[in-house]
């Protein structure tokens, strides 16, 4: 038996246990390391989860002694089972790894995907903030129209109590209270509650897509961190941002998603420049010429926008976008330069805490303050943050109604985004035809 090490971030790394390592008695799991999210590292993936094989779970530890834990652990494979990263990035954890000793290996879809007694569209992306949620909510309300019963399943945010985590369902708001959700959770599942679409999500995922599957008569896949699919898909769409050019080839694995694809959405092409949008053509014409191209724009919604007009303003945007996603901007900037903001208030001077400290991780965060929430801790932080801040107007430019969950001592204005498609083909003509979706 192989001692084996998993590489993750609390979700695409508890999916390969599960359908790869669990049953396998060729290969011992001794341990799991933990990185991008806080407060994994030091926990256990337990053995409720973890199965016979590993009556005492199995320890997670920080990333960063990865290489005294091969070396101690006589670890033989190290298994690379997180994402949205840059190839450099990858191929340094690659040395380090074989600098200790051992093997370095990334599992294939092929051994991880799960297959669905249901029809499963996937929505993935490139990059994380490509706009992967406003398409995905199109494709639900595509096949509601065409009357089917769609349960959406979520790629993995299991930062709480993994057991109790196992298998997920959310239908009402107030199931985001009862499953203890982090603002990071609410802001994926909130948007599908609301098109009154059920969401699942969790630790398990063959468990959750048996549970789906007696809902809905389409799975619907949505995609997170610009992982691959943890189903088969009998359709692949797959979201690519212009304002990235070139992330799309050097991202993993972003770039499987992007070869892969069936469906390319070349998504803000109404506010990316047009060197930008040709890059990204000529990508697709060379690597995945097979997919069709669906052209689309994110227009922003704004509440109250003139009042944006003449004042000092704070804007909030979806945290992972401009952390792992590495955005400097997004739908909250656009509406503050459209509606006149007179000043962009910086927020860095006035973070406390844990938001203090995702300013430190990513420097490159622009004049923003990121809706970070991953636990009780940074959501006060983030609240004490807000509350210093000396501006005149909040831009609240998240996917969820943030006021639920922070108290605003300023006036705000909040800011939504849709994918709007440009032209033909698109989204409704394609899904409509599908022999797999057919009504």
């Amino acid at each position: 038996m192989r001692n084996a090490l998993i590489m993750g971030a609390a979700g695409r790394d508890f999916h390969n246990f599960n359908t790869f390592f669990r049953n396998n008695k060729d290969i011992k799991v001794v341990a799991f390391t933990a990185t991008q999210i806080p407060d994994i590292d030091g926990r256990k993936y337990p053995s409720e989860l973890a199965g016979e094989m590993y009556p005492e779970g199995i320890n997670i530890y920080p990333e960063s002694e990865l290489e005294d834990l091969i070396n101690k652990l006589e670890v033989k494979d190290v298994y690379f089972s997180y994402s949205d990263v840059p190839y450099p990035y990858v191929m340094g954890k690659a040395a380090d790894v074989n600098k200790a000793g051992a093997n370095f290996i990334m599992l294939g879809p092929d051994e991880t995907m799960v297959k669905s007694t249901k029809p499963v569209i996937s929505v993935c992306a490139v990059r994380t903030g490509c706009g992967k949620s406003q398409t995905t909510r199109r494709v639900a309300e595509i096949l509601q129209e065409m009357g089917h019963k769609v349960a959406a399943i979520r790629h993995p945010m299991p930062y709480g109590d993994l057991v109790k985590q196992k298998v997920q369902k959310f239908e009402s708001i107030e199931d985001l209270k009862k499953h203890k959700c982090t603002i990071e959770e609410m802001e994926e599942y909130e948007p599908h509650i609301e098109a009154g679409v059920t969401i699942f999500a969790g630790v398990d995922y063959e468990a959750i897509v048996r549970e789906a599957e007696k809902d809905a008569d389409i799975i619907l896949w949505d995609g997170g961190n610009n992982d691959f699919p943890f189903y088969k898909s009998d359709l692949e769409i797959v979201v690519v941002d212009p304002h990235r050019p070139g992330h799309e080839v050097g991202y993993y694995p972003g770039e499987v998603n992007f070869k892969r694809a069936d469906v390319i959405v070349i998504n803000k092409i109404d506010t990316a420049n047009l060197e930008g949008i040709l890059k990204v053509r000529a990508n697709i014409r060379n690597l995945n010429p097979n997919a069709a191209v669906v052209d689309a724009a994110s227009p922003v919604f704004v509440e109250n926008g003139d009042a944006i007009k003449g004042k000092k303003v704070l804007v909030i945007e979806d945290g992972p976008t401009l952390t792992h996603g590495e955005m400097k901007y997004g739908a909250g900037v656009m509406a503050a330069f459209k509606y006149g903001a007179e000043e962009l208030v910086d927020p860095r001077p006035y973070a406390v805490g844990t938001i203090a400290d995702t300013y430190e991780k990513y420097p490159n965060i622009g004049v923003l303050l990121p809706a970070m929430g991953y636990g009780d801790q940074q959501m006060k932080d983030l609240q004490d943050t807000i509350d210093k801040v000396d501006a005149d107007l909040i831009i609240v430019a998240t996917p969820i109604d943030l006021g639920r969950i922070v108290k605003f001592n300023k006036p705000t204005v909040r800011v939504t985004y849709e994918l709007g498609e440009i032209g033909t083909p698109n989204l409704k003509e394609i899904i409509t035809k599908h022999p797999k979706f057919k009504k």
